[in-house]
């Protein structure tokens, strides 16, 4: 008798161990929000970043033809687009992933990729001479790293901090909205751990193969692209997924411009006194600066718009103008290394 309760309690805790793992699996497939969204080549230290309500994307002239409206329907809520780089070099789908995205409901903003020997008026008046100023897009984003395919020597990180200075002021006067920095994992220990001089900006931080804070130290985050090997509907091929750190509410308040997400204060509005309402781990240091005024609200999506045929759309296309990709310009990098 001793011998069959022995046998009888072991399958017993067997059953229930087996009943509790397909519980936590049923449970962890029920936390999937996007369904639709993949990884080709996905990591376990960035499985967390899918459980964040709020995702989107990045892309170039690399993922070739968009269909917008499969990337709408695929649940994607943002989109950064990247737009210039140095002072010369316009990315050649930008025209068409910047109205695309727009046709279909999609938010977006254009990020602009830093040249170091490149003046930062020169690379100021580029952008702004590219990037429309929409009330309804999202603020510009400053991308700084390293291109390690270029002979251009590494500044001083006085100099570089000096360079993101002028260049996210001048962004923030002309948009009217405070820039988001993108950096990746090199570029911070080099040029921004420790400093607390852009702590008011939110930070787009790459982080491919850990959670962000595993990486970056002390630095808080807003926006998180935890992959570049992501499946998504209406691409062809790896694009870049991105995690919002925060709530549907804080995304959408964000977007009205109640809500500053680089000191994570709520705005009473234009011109009022702001009020906290931050999560701890984000110190809320400077003032918060001002805010544009707020757009239409994104509580329902905008009815998708079909695309038009291809032939009229290429008619309708403002002109590329001459000589934007001289010799020399090399593709952004992100870097080859999964950290």
């Amino acid at each position: 008798m001793v011998n069959v309760s022995r046998r009888s309690q072991k399958w017993v805790r067997l059953v229930l161990l087996f009943t509790v793992a397909l519980g936590a699996g049923t449970m962890a497939e029920a936390r999937n929000l996007y369904p639709r969204k993949g990884d080709a080549d996905p990591h376990d230290g960035v499985a967390a970043a899918r459980q964040h309500v709020v995702q989107g994307i990045d892309v170039s002239k690399y993922q070739l033809d968009i269909d917008w409206l499969e990337v709408k329907k695929a649940g994607t809520r943002f989109a950064f687009i990247k737009a210039t780089e140095g002072g010369d070099h316009l990315d050649s789908s930008f025209r068409d992933n910047w109205d695309g995205a727009k046709e279909a409901g999609v938010p977006r903003g254009a990020y602009h990729f830093v040249f170091w020997c490149r003046p930062a008026q020169d690379q100021i008046r580029w952008f702004i001479r590219n990037v429309p100023k929409d009330p309804e897009a999202l603020p510009p984003v400053l991308d700084v790293e390293w291109n390690h395919k270029s002979s251009c020597r590494k500044p001083s990180p006085e100099k570089a901090r000096a360079k993101m200075r002028d260049m996210l002021k001048a962004f923030h006067a002309h948009y009217g909205k405070k820039p988001v920095i993108y950096t990746d994992i090199t570029f911070h220990e080099d040029v921004l751990e420790g400093t607390k001089e852009f702590d008011d900006y939110p930070f787009w931080l790459r982080s491919v193969a850990a959670k962000p804070h595993v990486r970056y130290e002390n630095r808080p985050w807003e926006f998180w692209q935890f992959t570049a090997t992501g499946r998504v509907p209406g691409i062809r091929g790896d694009v870049d997924r991105n995690a919002f750190f925060g709530s549907e509410k804080q995304f959408r308040d964000w977007m009205e411009g109640r809500f500053d997400i680089g000191t994570r204060q709520m705005l009473r509005g234009p011109g009022d006194t702001a009020v906290a309402a931050a999560p701890s781990g984000k110190k809320q240091a400077g003032p918060v600066l001002p805010q544009p005024q707020a757009v239409a609200s994104r509580t329902e999506p905008p009815k998708a718009v079909e695309p038009a045929p291809r032939a009229r759309r290429a008619q309708t296309r403002r002109p590329e103008p001459l000589n934007l990709i001289p010799p020399g310009i090399v593709p952004d990098t992100t870097g080859s290394i999964r950290r």
